[in-house]
C-alpha cells in the first residue's frame, strides 16, 4: 500500500538559465511552489531549461502550474526547453500545451449597401411565400366550393361573430367621431361663402367613398388581423399544427378559409354600420355649427351622393378583408420559436396589413379616376 506522504514539489535553478523540477507534482505536493514561483528570477530573453529528470510524480494539477510557469517565461520574451521528463509525464504535458487556437474575430459589421441588399434579399422572399400562400388558399377555397360538404360553417359563423358583431361598438363610436370632425373642420370655410348646405356633399362623399371602409379596414387590422396572427402563432410554437397535419386535418381548410370567407362578409357590413355612424355624426355637427337641419341634410345627401358612390366604398370591403385575413393568417404561420416570435408576427401582421390596404385604396382611387368613376 502507497504511504499518503509524499516528497513536496520543489524547483531550483542550479544556473541562471536552468530550472530543476523535482518531487511530486500532484495536488498533495504542490502546496508550497507559489512562493517559490513568485521569488524565480532569470535573465531577461534567454533559452530557459526546465529539467524534469527529478520529478516523481505528475497529475493535470501538477502540469497547469507548470503550465502557468511555461506561459510566464514565454510571455517573458524566453525560449523554454523541456528535457530530462519521463515519457509518460511528456506526453501529459504535450497533452495540455497544446496551443489554443485564437478566438474568432467578429464579423465586420455589414455596410450600408450590404444591409439594404440582405432586407431587399428577404422582402423577395416574403413576397414569393406570401403568394404561395394565396394560391394555396386558392386551391383550398376551390376545393371546398366544389365541395361543399367540406365548408366549415360553425368557424365561419364564430368568426363572423369575433370579427364582425364585436366589433360594431369600436366601429361605430370611430365612425360617429370621424363624421363629426369632418364637418366641424369644413364648417368655417363653408359658413365664409354660405355654402352650408354643402356640407353634405362633404361629409357623404368623403364618409362612404373613402373614410368609412378605409377606417373600418384599419380598425379591423388592428383587432382582427392581429388575433389571427396570434392565434395560428401560438398554435405552431405549440405544435398543434403538427399534430393537424399528422392526423389528417388540413390546417388551412380549419384555419384560414373560416377566416377569409368570415371577414369578406363582416367588413362589408361594418363599413356599412360605419357609412351610417358617420353621416349622422356630420348631420349632428352641420346642424349645431351651420343650422343646417336633418331634413335639409338629407335632402341634399340624397341628391349629392349616387348609388354608384356607396357601391364604390361597399366593393372595396371585401378586398380589404381578404388582405387582412391572408395577411395575418401568413404571419402566423410564419411564426418559429417561442412566445418572443409570437409578438413580433403579430406586429408584423398589423403592420404589413394596414399598409397593404393603403396601397389598395390608392390603386383603386388610381383606377376609378381613369374610369371616370
Amino acid at each position: 500500500m502507497k504511504p499518503l506522504s509524499v516528497a513536496p514539489a520543489a524547483l531550483a535553478q542550479p544556473t541562471p538559465q536552468e530550472i530543476a523540477l523535482s518531487g511530486y507534482w500532484t495536488a498533495l505536493g504542490v502546496a508550497a511552489l507559489d512562493r517559490q514561483l513568485d521569488t524565480l528570477t532569470v535573465p531577461p530573453k534567454t533559452e530557459i531549461v526546465v529539467d524534469g529528470a527529478e520529478v516523481e510524480g505528475l497529475d493535470t494539477v501538477g502540469v497547469w502550474i507548470l503550465q502557468k510557469l511555461l506561459q510566464r517565461l514565454r510571455g517573458e520574451g524566453h525560449a523554454v526547453q523541456l528535457r530530462g521528463f519521463r515519457p509518460r509525464f511528456s506526453k501529459l504535458i504535450e497533452l495540455v500545451d497544446q496551443p489554443r487556437p485564437a478566438p474568432p474575430l467578429a464579423p465586420p459589421l455589414p455596410s450600408t449597401l450590404e444591409r439594404i441588399g440582405r432586407e431587399a434579399v428577404a422582402a423577395g422572399d416574403q413576397a414569393r411565400a406570401l403568394l404561395s400562400f394565396i394560391g394555396e388558399s386558392a386551391v383550398a377555397l376551390a376545393g371546398s366550393i366544389a365541395h361543399p360538404a367540406r365548408m366549415r360553417w360553425r368557424p365561419i359563423l364564430h368568426n363572423i361573430r369575433s370579427a364582425g358583431f364585436d366589433a360594431l361598438p369600436i366601429i361605430g363610436l370611430l365612425s360617429f367621431l370621424l363624421g363629426i370632425v369632418i364637418a366641424y373642420q369644413a364648417a368655417d370655410q363653408l359658413r365664409k361663402y354660405g355654402a352650408n348646405i354643402f356640407i353634405a356633399d362633404l361629409v357623404g362623399l368623403s364618409m362612404l367613398r373613402e373614410f368609412a371602409p378605409l377606417m373600418t379596414a384599419i380598425i379591423v387590422a388592428g383587432r382582427s388581423g392581429s388575433a389571427y396572427a396570434a392565434q395560428i402563432g401560438t398554435m405552431a410554437v405549440t405544435e398543434e399544427i403538427d399534430a393537424m397535419r399528422t392526423i389528417g386535418i388540413a390546417p388551412i381548410d380549419l384555419l384560414v378559409l373560416p377566416k377569409i370567407l368570415a371577414l369578406i362578409v363582416a367588413l362589408p357590413l361594418l363599413t356599412f354600420f360605419a357609412d351610417v355612424l358617420g353621416v349622422f355624426g356630420g348631420m349632428i355637427m352641420a346642424r349645431a355649427q351651420l343650422g343646417v337641419g336633418f331634413e335639409d341634410f338629407l335632402d341634399r345627401f340624397t341628391k349629392a351622393v349616387s348609388v354608384t358612390t356607396y357601391v364604390i366604398g361597399i366593393g372595396k370591403a371585401p378586398v380589404f378583408a381578404a388582405i387582412i385575413a391572408i395577411v395575418g393568417c401568413f404571419q402566423g404561420f410564419r411564426t418559429r420559436g417561442g412566445a418572443d416570435s409570437v409578438g413580433r408576427q403579430t406586429t408584423l401582421s398589423v403592420v404589413q396589413s394596414i399598409f397593404l390596404v393603403i396601397v389598395a385604396d390608392a390603386l383603386f382611387s388610381i383606377l376609378f379616376s381613369i374610369l371616370d368613376l
